[in-house]
């Protein structure tokens, strides 16, 4: 079978994919495991060196736009398909520029759905979706997967409908579709993006680095948090459960820890070990908090957790991957 994975090139992706093949087989159309003969990760634009530890002869590397629907009926080539769709414009570049958004997390979106819906049978597709879709001035403290959306931002905005597409598509038998609501995931290592999460990953990954950073975001600022690790462990085991066990609503809060930013600085001093560690400070950013308070500060998974899907053991063990994955060694 083959593995297309959107936003293939991005962290969140590239861990995806070798998670995938590193388990060789997926369910596919028989509903029995099918080997893995080829994957393709696509982004916007090819990657500027080799993508570490994804050097295997099945995966093949494609740009284009996602907005392009030949462009995305190209890549739909095959009946025994699986998709696991990650590409997105983030949270802060989407306020920013509205139109490229809707292009690419809306259009793109539909182009994905409609060309699967042109394939025999009911192809798989894994949307990453957003705990961005919830927001307003009604939101309890703490959202699950029965609390009304209301998103404060135009990328939970499409996150949304983009959820609501996937219950439709499969509610009328053209895909198999299951989406991921996610937390924030951390620790991103390498460049800060556009996200308004960000600042999450980089309070860990910069002083970890011996690089200072100025927080944007207030140390008792709350938010639900995840584990790339277990967040691709969650995209896969998505993916394999049965249809029947999901349900009519094919959209599911993935568990996450509530943590504050004291919380996360307190854990990187416990794990930090004999590193030397750049400075934290503090200064809000008035873009970034103005998105961040509009994000829900807890969430609940417990319809996750009996369908399986994983949960971080705690913050000291999310903040100890990093360490052992991409940290560089202490000097």
């Amino acid at each position: 079978m083959k593995v297309l994975i959107t936003g293939g090139t991005g962290f969140l992706g590239s861990q995806l994919a070798k998670r995938i093949l590193a388990l060789g087989s997926l369910t596919g159309r028989s509903g029995k495991q099918e080997p893995i003969d080829e994957m393709v990760l696509f982004d916007v634009a090819l990657p500027a060196t080799p993508i570490p530890g994804l050097e295997d002869k099945r995966i093949k590397i494609k740009a284009g736009d996602i907005a392009d629907k030949k462009t995305v009926a190209a890549l739909i080539d095959r009946d025994d398909i699986s998709v696991f769709h990650l590409a997105s414009i983030v949270s802060g570049h989407g306020e920013k520029d509205f139109d490229l958004a809707m292009r690419v997390n809306l259009d793109g979106h539909l182009h994905l759905l409609e060309a699967l819906r042109a394939r025999p049978g009911k192809p798989h597709i894994v949307f990453a979706s957003s705990a961005a879709v919830f927001g307003g001035p009604g939101m309890p403290k703490s959202v699950g997967d029965t609390t009304k959306q209301l998103p404060q931002t135009t990328y939970g905005m499409t996150k949304a409908m983009g959820e609501m597409l996937i219950n439709e598509y499969t509610r009328k038998g053209f895909v198999d579709g299951r989406s991921a609501r996610l937390p924030t995931v951390i620790v991103r290592p390498g460049k800060p993006n556009a996200a308004a999460s960000s600042a999450f990953s980089g309070v860990i990954r910069e002083p970890l680095a011996g690089v200072d950073f100025e927080m944007p975001i207030p140390a008792e600022a709350q938010h639900p948090m995840a584990c790339y690790r277990t967040v691709v462990e969650c995209f896969v085991k998505l993916h394999e459960l049965e249809g029947e066990a999901i349900g009519a609503d094919r959209t599911v809060s993935l568990p996450a820890l509530n943590l504050t930013v004291a919380q996360l600085i307190e854990s990187l001093k416990r794990v930090a070990g004999n590193r030397h560690l750049g400075a934290i400070t503090f200064k809000e950013d008035p873009f970034v908090m103005k998105i961040v308070r509009g994000w829900p500060s807890q969430a609940s998974a417990e319809r996750a957790l009996q369908l399986g899907l994983p949960k971080d053991a705690g913050v000291d063990s999310i903040i100890k991957a990093y360490i052992e994955d991409f940290a560089p060694a202490p000097a």
